[in-house]
Parts: C-alpha cells; structure tokens; sequence
C-alpha cells in the first residue's frame, strides 16, 4: 500500500521538449530529489490529464517510462505508486569527506588545489572517460584530518548536467558535498584498487612515493547524463571503510 499522498500541484512543466517527456522529467525529479518517496501514491492518468493539460496518450506515455526506469510501480487494480530502490543500491554510499572526517572525531578542512573549466584535456579526457568535447569542471582538491593530508580529490563535474558549477568557487563547501545538494544522481558505478601513490601525489599526500594506497572511482549518472567522476586517493595504512546498512542506505 502507498504510504502517502502527493499534490498534483508539485508537478511542474518546464515548457522543454514534447509534453510526455516533460511528464516524465517532473514525476522523476520529485522521485529523486525525495519529495515523493517510495511508496507514494502516484496521481492517476485522469488526474494528471487535467491538471496538466495533456491526452491520456501523452500521461501513460510518460508513465510507461518512468516504469521502464523502476522509478514506479503500476498495478491495475492498487494504482501506481513510487517504486522502492534496488537492493543493490544500498551498496552505493556516496560519501561525504567532511563527514567522514568528523566521525573519527577530528577537524576536516580542504584546499582547492587546481581547476580547470572548459573542454577536458587530453589527459583528463583518457582518465575519466571522456569526449574531448565534454566541457566539464575539472578539481583537485586536498582534504585535511586535524591539518594532516587525509584524501586527495581529483574530480570531474559535467558542465551539461551540472551547469550551476561552473559558477561556483566551492570556497565554503567542498565539490562533492555541494554536488549533493545541488544535484540529482539516479546510477553510480564504484570501484576500490590497490595502487602505489606516484610522486606527485605522494608529495600531496606527505607520504613516500610508492606508499600502497586505496583508490576509489566513482562515476554518477541522472538516468542517460553523466554528472560527476571523481577518484579519491587514501593512503592506505590509515583507512579502513566499514559500513553497516539496510535496504534504503547506512543504518
């Protein structure tokens, strides 16, 4: 059963592209950015035909893929309702490094060390991933433990699906934690390596070149359209990542 009810008056038009995908991007954005959460009711197609203006063509279009992308559940006697997340999802932490910092009990502090907007160079484009064309915000920033090197940041953020960016300094607020507030991310795609720090990141690090270090790749999507790449590079005898968590995320 639903667990609650939404306002039609929340689904907002913005007046970009056909009707049915402008459907589409107002239910999934209240989705993702958790104003309808799982288990909430969906309007039926009647009501959202008039609210919005729209043939019943044109709403079930819209809602045949946003089921399609299991961001809703449609039964034919209960309603359609916001679907819950995979179980998979639970194993997709996207860390906040302040946070992670001040749960061991220290100061977290950082320094925007390089950046870059504008095409991805050549070896930031082989790195990451990407075009030559992508125009993206390109950071390196270093994170602090009680003054002490803790992570070093090197990230990625796409200008397209993020273009709030590349106004930003993140002077208060680090990259990553301010993408989590001015973001939606639906994919992520995380691996953890084992690597030898070279010696510029060494330095960064204050570490002795060669260090065995942990290595985490993140990439985020909002369905089809990258957001952000990031890789954070932990020297590895002074971390060790635990996690306990339920189906809907850390507990």
């Amino acid at each position: 059963m639903a667990t609650g009810e939404t306002n039609l008056g929340d689904v907002r038009l913005d007046g970009a592209g056909p009707l049915y995908d402008q459907i589409r991007r107002a239910i999934r954005d209240l989705i993702l950015g958790g104003a309808w959460p799982p288990g909430t009711s969906v309007p039926p197609e009647h009501a959202l035909m008039e609210q919005l203006g729209a043939s019943r063509m044109t709403v079930h279009r819209a809602l045949v893929q946003l089921a399609r992308e299991g961001l809703i559940t449609r039964r034919r006697r209960s309603g359609t309702i916001v679907a819950s997340p995979p179980t998979t999802y639970a194993m997709l932490n996207i860390l906040s490094i302040p946070e992670e910092v001040r749960k061991r009990g220290k100061s977290h502090s950082y320094r925007i060390l390089s950046r870059r907007d504008g095409k991805a160079t050549a070896e930031v484009a082989a790195r990451f991933g990407l075009a030559r064309s992508d125009q993206v915000c390109h950071l390196v920033t270093l994170h602090f433990s009680d003054g002490q090197p803790h992570v070093l940041e090197e990230r990625v953020i796409h200008l397209a699906s993020v273009p709030a960016a590349g106004g930003q300094d993140f002077g208060a607020v680090p990259p990553g934690d301010w993408l989590l507030q001015n973001s939606l991310w639906s994919q992520a795609e995380h691996a953890i390596s084992a690597v030898a720090a070279e010696a510029p990141d060494a330095q960064r690090l204050a570490i002795p070149a060669g260090t065995p270090c942990l290595l985490i790749e993140r990439r985020t999507w909002n369905q089809q359209d990258p957001v952000t790449a990031v890789r954070l590079l932990y020297p590895g005898a002074e971390h060790r990542f635990v996690g306990r968590f339920g189906p809907y995320g850390e507990v």
